[in-house]
């Protein structure tokens, strides 16, 4: 992916051109046929993943379930606690195209790079008010 293609994400809309041009560098789009899988409960997280076409399952115990869509991203808990396995099921709804980034970079991005923090709180504060919304 390109510095361009990646600033176009609303995720990495405010991070700087070098963290971009780091991430261009180190970051993969994968191909994931319907129904793949991305992600278990309790595997060991590797990296994390921005959808960039299609959509993803997320399905979490207790039967709570939501579906991501393009520019949305999953798999971050797992690398923000330290220890921590996945704590979902994460399935291509769709045919769909994902950005994987790995572990390292994923955290030296978040700890150099204070917008992509504030996006990801914000959009994971986001989640929580809405899956307690019925609790």
């Amino acid at each position: 992916m390109t510095v361009d293609e990646l600033r176009a994400l609303p995720l990495f809309e405010g991070v700087s051109d070098a963290g971009l041009e780091r991430l261009a560098r180190t970051a993969a789009a994968i191909e994931c046929e319907p129904g793949q899988v991305l992600v278990l409960p309790g595997d060991p997280g590797s990296g994390m993943y921005v959808v960039l076409e299609g959509a993803v399952s997320v399905e979490m115990r207790g039967g709570w379930h939501t579906e991501l869509r393009e520019g949305n991203f999953f798999g971050e808990i797992a690398l923000l606690v330290p220890g921590a396995g996945r704590v979902a099921r994460v399935r291509a709804a769709v045919a769909s195209r994902c950005l994987s980034v790995p572990r390292e970079d994923f955290l030296a991005l978040v700890e150099s790079e204070p917008t992509l923090a504030l996006a990801m709180l914000r959009e994971l504060a986001r989640r929580l008010s809405y899956a307690t919304a019925d609790a």
